[in-house]
Order: C-alpha cells, then sequence, then structure tokens
C-alpha cells in the first residue's frame, strides 16, 4: 500500500457545543486512492469530509478531538484555503454553483487559490474542457440554468482547477440520472488512474462507489461500523442488507480478511 495522504485518528466532532456528530472517526487515504465513504442520511459522511477541510466550523461544529495528517504533516487546526492551497479541496454536497456566474466563471474561481498567470488559468480551462466537453458548449451559459449533470461537472472541475492532490468529493450522484452518474463516475477513475489524483467520497450509493473505490468505510451514527477492501465490503450481508432495504443488521456479525467491524468505543 502506498502511502497515506490522508490520516485521520480518533476525529469527533460536536454541534452547537451539544450535539455529537463524529465519535472516533477513523480512516486512511493512501497516495493515488479512492476511497469510499459509505452510510445512510445522517451517519456523518458530510461532517466528516468538512471536518477535514476545516469547514465544519462554518456550521456550528467544533472539532473537540482527534487528529488529521495530510502528506505527513498535521493539519488539524489548519484554515480551509490554507489546505486548498496545498491541494486539498473539497467539492461540497449540492454542488454550490455560483448560479449567476457563467459556467466559465465558476470554474476560473477554482483557480484564484493559487494565483496563476493568464496562461496557466487558459490552459486549464483546456484541460477541464477536455474532461468535461458538454461544459465547452455550455461555457459562457449562467452556472444556475444547466443540469444538475452539469453543475456536477462545473463543480468537479472548479475543484480541478486548483491542480488538487486530494479531492473530497461529498454525494456526487445525488440527485443525478443513472448515465450521468456513470459519466460522473468514469471521469472520477480517469483522474485516479491517469492524474493520480486522490479521492475520499462519501456516498450513499454504494454499488457504484464500490465499483471505482479500492477502499471503503461504513459509517453509522457517526462511527465506524465496518472498514475494509472494495469486494470485500460488498459481501457483507450488512451491507446489503442496509442498502438494499433489508432488515438492519449488526455489521460485526460476519467478516472477511480484511473487511472488520470496527470496534465501538
Amino acid at each position: 500500500m502506498n502511502k497515506p495522504i490522508l490520516q485521520v485518528d480518533d476525529l469527533a466532532v460536536t454541534y452547537s457545543q451539544i450535539i455529537p456528530a463524529l465519535r472516533g472517526v477513523s480512516l486512511t487515504v493512501p497516495q493515488g486512492a479512492i476511497v469510499a465513504l459509505l452510510g445512510g442520511n445522517g451517519a456523518g459522511k458530510t461532517t466528516t469530509l468538512k471536518a477535514i477541510s476545516s469547514l465544519v466550523r462554518a456550521e456550528r461544529g467544533e472539532l473537540t478531538g482527534g487528529r488529521i495528517a495530510y502528506s505527513g504533516e498535521d493539519v488539524t487546526r489548519s484554515e480551509p484555503w490554507t489546505l486548498a492551497e496545498r491541494g486539498l479541496v473539497q467539492v461540497l454536497e449540492g454542488r454550490r454553483c455560483f448560479g449567476h456566474l457563467s459556467v466559465e466563471e465558476n470554474l476560473r474561481i477554482g483557480s484564484f487559490v493559487r494565483r496563476p498567470r493568464r496562461p496557466e488559468i487558459e490552459s486549464d480551462l483546456e484541460r477541464i474542457y477536455t474532461i468535461f466537453p458538454r461544459l465547452r458548449v455550455k461555457r459562457k451559459a449562467p452556472a444556475g440554468y444547466t443540469s444538475g449533470g452539469e453543475q456536477q461537472m462545473v463543480a468537479i472541475g472548479r475543484a480541478l482547477m486548483a491542480r488538487p492532490s486530494l479531492v473530497l468529493l461529498d454525494e456526487p450522484s445525488m440527485g443525478l440520472a443513472p448515465l450521468i452518474v456513470e459519466e460522473i463516475f468514469e471521469t472520477i477513475g480517469a483522474l485516479n488512474r491517469d492524474e493520480g489524483v486522490s479521492f475520499l467520497l462519501a456516498e450513499q450509493n454504494a454499488s457504484i462507489a464500490l465499483r471505482f473505490a479500492g477502499y471503503g468505510y461504513v459509517l453509522e451514527s457517526g462511527r465506524v461500523v465496518a472498514h475494509g477492501a472494495a469486494d470485500e465490503l460488498r459481501e457483507l450481508d450488512a451491507l446489503q442488507d442496509a442498502y438494499l432495504g433489508g432488515t438492519p443488521v449488526d455489521y460485526g456479525a460476519r467478516r472477511t480478511n480484511r473487511a472488520v467491524a470496527a470496534t465501538s468505543a
């Protein structure tokens, strides 16, 4: 296994000083890997990503325990813009495009954290249009008038304009048609395979996430309840039940060689 680009140990987050959201979450993203963070609504996926990117404070959240290391350095208390400058960026749930700005203006915003020169921006824009050809056609259109799939492409493209090493991607399939979801994940796979971009992606769609990820973690009520290689997680009865509508099952009831239930605190 490659050395970690991200190491999270015993992360704890509380909202409004009284509501526990994460309880001892630990995970690892190896350099050049795609790692899935699975779980239903309210499991803690978004909070985990925002804690890593230091955005949880913007929502009255507080990191009350744990340590976050990025590229071998402690970034637990770093500012969000500092992390972005260093190549750790997040694509938020719901795309969050600037609807009144054009597609291209949205993309350009992503490059500003690097303070690039104009030729660099133009080169990076061409790269994004090569990755997402339909954005070239819509480049002058207001982002708010594009489809949900196109807005997801804008959001990912905007993150890529920062030239990241690690992308935290929150619910990329949410609200999108199956064919668009497939296209988005194929692009994620290509960026990982061809450019070495690492991804930590939070997803409720376990089926497609585990097709592209090499490893996964399952969150439930703010805790990691199972983790393991993607092919082994797919075989867990409890994971099948949780995502296919069966009766909830103890994640520790079945173990494979590497897919193991996490211990409770």
